[in-house]
């Protein structure tokens, strides 16, 4: 597996190795002890799977406080995505800048979201899946959020917050400035 890492600590971009041949591919796509051997120790607790069926729709972005704070280990099994990860740990260096990446079943990649940072994603592309792997499950009482189009944070999204299609929650959350990270 090849790993990337980001200007951001603890976030990775994961490359699998896919072994090709004239019916398909074979691909091992998450390894305790190649995570172990990088120094990642996570427990994973739960699967999610989201579909998505229009481009330009958008999630996130998201986050959740302690003691229910989430990794991440998200990837595209079909279509496309423009994923977002925004650094909310006060102590970074990276405080408030965020990395972007496009992931799809094309690519292969797989990003590894650190606990402390939000995230979201816009699909490019219409039927679009996405699986990914938590550390913690789903608490309504420990979610949050940034709001996802917000000019302080220079995302450059590749839509427009008129034409996106996002959850009414997603349009609620805070601004950066008006925020106050519990990490």
């Amino acid at each position: 597996m090849k790993i990337i890492e980001t200007k951001i600590a603890g976030l990775l971009i994961l490359e699998p190795k896919r072994h090709m041949d004239e019916r398909g591919f074979f691909s091992e796509v998450f390894n305790q002890e190649v995570m172990s051997s990088i120094g990642i120790e996570l427990a994973w607790v739960q699967d999610n799977h989201s579909l998505s069926t229009q481009s330009g729709v958008v999630r996130g972005l998201h986050f959740q406080t302690q003691p229910k704070a989430q990794a991440k280990l998200l990837r595209v099994v079909r279509g496309a995505i423009f994923d977002v990860v925004v650094d909310l740990r006060k102590q970074s260096s990276t405080y408030g800048q965020h990395v972007s990446v496009e992931l799809s079943a094309d690519n292969w990649q797989q990003i590894l979201v650190p606990i402390g940072c939000a995230h979201g994603f816009c699909t490019i592309s219409t039927h679009t899946e996405v699986i990914y792997k938590v550390s913690n499950g789903y608490s309504p009482d420990h979610e949050g959020g940034l709001l996802w189009h917000d000019p302080a944070l220079g995302i450059d999204w590749p839509i427009s917050p008129g034409d996106a299609l996002v959850s009414p929650r997603d349009t609620l959350w805070p601004r950066f400035n008006e925020f106050n990270s519990p990490f």
